[in-house]
């Protein structure tokens, strides 16, 4: 505690752009814009009635009505003017939280000190109960999913569960996001080919849940309220272990936790392209866009660091990018436009 009381007053996080709806018209707002644009883009002052004048306070704010006081009119101000207006701010507000985002850590590193210097009492009173019955472990699971009331973390490594295993965990899992739990869950890239588990993911995630896919080897897990975790004890899975003991748990969630920030958020459709039958230049540049450092994206590809740095060099010529954190931006908006367009 000594080193965390000399450390002074901890520092003041920056303040970010605020939060709230894109500046863009409602629909009645639009209609009237509409409106004064049939007239010529000129709208007299004297004649905006009563029941109008909220209309056109809005397009004022919005800089899509411009007041000439001078000849008492409100001219129509070119959408476009806007739009670019708009988007380089939203441009400049992305960076600005590009930049804190990397500042984070270090403005916490002051509490990690005390996190890290602090003792803590370990309770030692769970327990490890194996299972070796089909159905002493489906009736445990049963148990365990209803039971459950905050959170249940999942890590299914393969390329894809046996329908009715996704039959029994769709049954399990809906009664407990229904009432408001939350659900994360890991799989392989191989899953998102196998229609039975892309039906699966995509009803969980209407009711909340959240899926990430990662390349890279991890064990298999269920972890109930970060207090109970499901584990197996042989290699075709017929054996399973419920672990109570905190020490034990605590590590798990560590592992999830470390496993899920490497993983990627990726669209779930029957008809999304398996992201590892794209050119490797293209699978490079699309990790680097999601922020993934040169070591993680050679790791996920299976080829060397100097292959990646190959990639991102032929990456910032075509993009211009004097850095890699700039080449990330260009990639970002990039993507963004594609999306949009």
């Amino acid at each position: 505690m000594t080193e965390s009381s000399s450390a002074g007053p901890p520092p003041q996080l920056p303040a970010g752009p605020p939060a709230g709806p894109l500046p863009l018209p409602g629909e009645p707002a639009r209609e009237f814009y509409l409106g004064v644009l049939g007239e010529g883009g000129r709208l007299r002052m004297a004649e905006v009635a009563v029941e109008q004048r909220p209309l056109v306070a809005e397009l004022l704010e919005r800089g899509l009505l411009l007041a000439e006081p001078a000849e008492g009119v409100f001219v129509a101000v070119n959408p476009r003017v806007v739009g670019g207006r708009l988007s380089e701010e939203l441009r400049s507000a992305g960076t600005r939280l590009l930049v804190q985002a990397q500042e984070m850590p270090a403005l916490l590193e002051d509490l990690s000190r005390a996190y890290d210097l602090t003792a803590r009492t370990v309770d030692r009173s769970g327990e490890v109960l194996h299972l070796h019955d089909a159905e002493q472990i489906n009736a445990r699971l049963d148990a365990l999913f209803a039971e459950a009331t905050d959170e249940i973390l999942t890590a299914q490594p393969g390329s894809a569960l046996p329908t009715p295993v996704l039959a029994q965990s769709a049954r399990r899992t809906r009664p407990f996001l229904e009432r408001g739990g939350a659900g994360r869950c890991l799989f392989e890239p191989a899953a998102r080919s196998d229609g039975p588990t892309t039906a699966y993911v995509l009803e969980a995630t209407e009711l909340g849940a959240r899926f990430r896919v990662l390349g890279e080897s991890f064990k298999r897990m269920t972890i109930f309220d970060r207090h109970t975790a499901m584990i197996p004890t042989v290699v075709d899975y017929t054996g399973m272990a419920m672990v109570d003991d905190p020490a034990v748990v605590a590590f798990l969630v560590g592992m999830f936790e470390r496993d899920w920030q490497r993983a990627e958020p990726v669209p779930w459709s029957t008809t999304t392209p398996d992201p590892a039958a794209l050119p490797v230049h293209i699978q490079v540049g699309r990790m680097l866009s999601q922020g993934l450092t040169q070591r993680i994206i050679a790791t996920r590809l299976g080829v060397s660091e100097r292959t990646v740095a190959g990639h991102i060099s032929r990456l910032r010529e075509q993009y211009d990018a004097q850095t890699l954190f700039q080449l990330g931006w260009l990639m970002r908006a990039a993507a963004g436009e594609r999306r949009s367009g």
